[in-house]
């Protein structure tokens, strides 16, 4: 049976263990879509939802049960539009690390935020006349283009 000061050795290192984690998990609810991928390729394609994600990593929920080990690419749509106006996506690479039926943990092996493919126009006017500007942002490359307007005097 267990000392008093046993038990509280254990409860001390599991305490050390829960605060070891590198990245801090920010518990939010995102649609995810994701590609299973097997040696460069996609083998299954679904959806769920974020439980919680971090730089490390991201917890989700989805229909069917994906096996660990795997690789996985997940794309999530980003709450914050850039300069408030071009909706993101977020793009996360890694692999599977826990599978728990439907819940998923991945580990992040790199990410990076994407434009969602959508224009938007700015209308700017300055003490000569009007300057009009719609940037185009690039749904595959993520790349910001702009076509600047002609000033008006």
């Amino acid at each position: 049976m267990p000392t008093a000061p046993a038990l509280a050795d254990v409860v001390r290192l599991l305490e050390r263990r829960r605060d070891q984690r590198a990245h801090r998990r920010y518990p939010i609810s995102l649609s995810v879509d994701y590609k299973l991928l097997c040696k460069g390729r996609v083998d299954h394609v679904g959806s769920g939802e974020t439980l919680n994600v971090s730089s490390g990593g991201v917890c989700f929920r989805c229909a069917e049960s994906l096996p660990a080990g795997g690789s996985i690419e997940l794309v999530m749509n980003w709450p914050f539009l850039l300069g408030g106006v071009c909706p993101l996506k977020l793009v996360m690479h890694g692999r599977i690390v826990r599978a728990e039926g439907q819940r998923i943990a991945i580990q992040a092996d790199q990410h990076e935020f994407r434009t969602a493919g959508t224009r938007a126009s700015l209308n700017v006017t300055g003490p000569r006349g009007a300057f009009s500007s719609a940037p185009t942002f690039g749904p595959s490359t993520g790349r910001i283009r702009s076509r600047l307007g002609k000033m008006r005097y």
